[in-house]
């Protein structure tokens, strides 16, 4: 069970792994879940696309990552960060018209487990999951999907959690 000290922290076993997560901001959370963050649809293309259009569509609407999925079966394969694809597209590595599947990163499917992000998941566990906690690194996005992963509904953000956060009163 967890325990509160100095009245925010949550202190404790965590679901994410072994070692113990302290949250910055739990006071703040009070129940909320992924949803209540309201991401927006994900927005997926496949890796034949254009890396234009991965451009022009992340601008349109605003975001920082894109999910590419498999184009016959929808599996999901990877993302695409637009200010990485910015910086090879610069770099001269990339051109907007070269396929994303040259400049996607890769999810590894063997071997490697996945911590699965629902709309369900509670704002601890999601800023556990942003942190390291369970995966090993710390992760600036969270691809959000239904409890067997068969669906990308959104992408969650550290900055989503933290505008939350400011919204929410102390």
């Amino acid at each position: 069970m967890a325990q509160a000290i100095k009245g925010s922290a949550h202190i404790g076993p965590s679901p994410l792994g072994a070692k113990p997560f302290v949250s910055k901001w739990s006071s703040r959370y009070r129940g909320a879940t992924v949803q209540d963050l309201e991401p927006p649809a994900a927005l997926s293309l496949n890796p034949s696309d254009p890396i234009s259009l991965a451009l022009i569509s992340a601008f349109e609407r605003d975001y920082t990552h894109l999910t590419i999925v498999d184009a016959d079966t929808r599996a999901l394969l990877g993302y695409i960060a637009i200010p990485v694809l910015q910086a090879q597209l610069d770099a001269g590595r990339v051109r907007p018209e070269d396929p994303l599947s040259k400049a996607m990163a890769r999810f590894e499917r063997r071997g490697k487990k996945y911590k699965v992000i629902t709309m369900a998941t509670t704002l601890e566990e999601l800023e556990a999951f942003f942190e390291g906690g369970g995966v090993g690194q710390k992760q600036e996005f969270a691809v959000v999907t239904d409890e067997n992963r068969r669906f990308v509904l959104g992408v969650a953000t550290r900055s989503d959690l933290e505008e939350f956060v400011k919204r929410r009163p102390a």
